[in-house]
């Protein structure tokens, strides 16, 4: 099986998502950052893992265009979505949800929410004081399911 992963991340915590499933999968594995390449041609894949992260509540704009630009030929395909932020429980659902368009979401073999990651070296300083602001934390973070991506490739991989 030939798989797409194409992710937008800002900070690079969807990307080390997105290198450990693409390291965990079985087949023919392309990864794409749609930041740098916002138009993969996405008909030569089998599956397409879609990933993004969520800031102030709405997926990446990379992410949301390519998916915008491709949702036709994306829901003729086995189609995985995973998302990283900080939110928990129903807000991490609600995240998820509104992330994708309900046709992709219905369509999709799988959805996941990792979870995320605050590296405040990594920030830009406005980000940073609002990270800290909005979570309270002073030092980096990271609430990364291990468990949930392990499970997520194990899926993938069963299909």
């Amino acid at each position: 099986m030939k798989t797409l992963i194409a992710y937008s991340t800002k900070y690079g915590c969807t990307e080390k998502c997105a290198k450990e499933i693409s390291q965990g999968l079985k087949g023919d594995v392309a990864t794409v950052n749609l930041k740098t390449n916002k138009q993969p041609d996405i008909s030569e894949f089998d599956m397409i893992v879609l990933g993004g992260s969520i800031y102030a509540g709405r997926i990446r704009k990379e992410l949301q265009n390519f998916v915008s630009a491709n949702l036709e030929a994306l829901l003729e395909k086995n189609v995985a979505l995973f998302v990283c932020g900080m939110q928990e429980g129903e807000e991490s659902i609600k995240e998820l949800n509104n992330a994708f368009p309900e046709s992709l979401r219905k369509k999709a073999i799988m959805k996941e929410f990792f979870g995320g990651e605050f590296i405040f070296s990594k920030m830009k300083f406005l980000d940073k004081a609002i990270a800290k602001k909005v979570s309270g934390m002073e030092t980096d973070i990271s609430h990364l399911d291990k468990e949930k991506i392990r499970s997520f490739i194990d899926m993938l991989n069963k299909i």
